[in-house]
């Protein structure tokens, strides 16, 4: 009696890291040293969120599929030698490495505490960030670390990102220095703040996209798998949106904040103000990059978001429209109908009936 014949074993699916790690595989291929290097300085009382969000974001960057290895990128706590840090937890960070005058590294980033502490640190630490950023070191300021550069001279000239809950500190602290908030990050020049929280992987996101490539930035965001907010993280968003991007560093930033303020819609003079530029020259890069005036990209942006919640969600058209930065419904539908040729009801009519064609469109 012949035996049965053997199934042939299940080829597991292609694993999600494969293609992510694509783009690290034939840059690996190149030998160089690590792509992006951040040193790391904890203030006493910091939040363990924040380090753990950018180291571990730095750790999926680094090597390929799930080893760990400071390969690409490197990071490592600074301080002063055989001491730890208390975060506001109550539990100890070892330092790493103690400080010197060799600034190794691409950034440095200074992760906050709370602000009653601010100042209860040895003074080499205050001294050390302005050496870094005397040496031209790009300085980061990680939830209240924004606070640390400013009450030592290093946001002076520049805008800070903070948080809406620090927004009266601040304005108590610092009234003379210029802020944003409701936004995750703001890249100004040689300072980079962030708002805190679940906000520094997409800073940690956009640091390995432009130092390691946008594979490895897709990966971070797949391996840490952090659930959007209502309103959309930015991510998210860049999702909904496609990813426009503009080559040029300074439109670059410019699609960033539009991207990051969809609602309510930042002026174009502001805008311009925070890139370090005037609104006329704003409006001639924009034309000669996209054919459109800075207003007209950003109302594009907006109605293309509220044509991805349109078809991904339930949310009544009159809330889409806040959400997209518009007055009121009837402006949304109006507008929306200009760009797409047909009303948000007649788009969610193709798709409950099944009409990809016409939704597509």
């Amino acid at each position: 009696m012949k035996n049965p014949p053997r199934s042939k074993p299940a080829v597991p699916p292609p694993s999600p890291l494969g293609w992510l790690d694509a783009e690290a595989e034939a840059r690996a291929a190149q030998p160089r040293g690590a792509e992006l290097r951040i040193g790391i300085v904890l203030w006493p009382s910091f939040p363990l969120l924040s380090l753990a969000g950018l180291s571990d974001a730095l750790r999926h960057a680094a090597d390929l599929g799930d080893r760990s290895r400071q390969v690409r990128c490197t990071w490592r706590v600074l301080g002063l030698e055989g001491e730890s840090v208390p975060a506001s937890s109550g539990i100890e960070v070892p330092v790493q490495e103690a400080f010197s005058s060799k600034f190794d590294f691409d950034y440095l980033a200074v992760i906050g505490g709370l602000l009653p502490q601010i100042d209860r640190v040895p003074a080499r630490y205050p001294r050390y960030l302005k050496a870094a950023a005397e040496a031209g070191i790009p300085l980061i300021g990680i939830c209240t670390g924004s606070f640390v550069l400013a009450r030592h001279g290093l946001m002076d000239d520049h805008v800070a990102c903070v948080h809406p809950f620090h927004v009266d500190d601040w304005k108590a602290m610092f009234p003379g220095l210029a802020f944003v908030t409701h936004t995750d990050y703001l890249v100004d020049r040689d300072r980079i703040t962030c708002a805190g929280g679940i906000s520094v992987i997409e800073l940690a996101a956009e640091m390995t996209r432009r130092h390691c490539g946008p594979g490895t930035s897709a990966k971070v965001v797949h391996q840490m798998t952090v659930a959007s907010r209502k309103a959309g993280g930015h991510m998210t968003r860049r999702q909904a949106l496609g990813y426009i991007s503009a080559e040029k560093d300074r439109l670059r930033q410019v699609v960033v904040l539009m991207e990051k303020n969809l609602s309510p819609p930042l002026e174009i003079a502001v805008i311009a103000r925070l890139v370090g530029s005037s609104t006329r020259q704003l409006e001639r890069a924009f034309f000669a990059e996209t054919g459109l005036s800075p207003s007209e990209f950003y109302r594009t942006l907006r109605l293309k978001y509220g044509r991805w919640l349109l078809t991904t969600s339930d949310t009544p058209v009159s809330e889409i429209a806040l959400e997209c930065g518009f007055s009121d419904a009837s402006h949304f539908i109006r507008h929306f109908q200009a760009r797409f040729g047909m009303p948000p009801g007649r788009l969610r009519q193709a798709l409950a009936k099944g009409n990809k064609a016409i939704a597509e469109a």
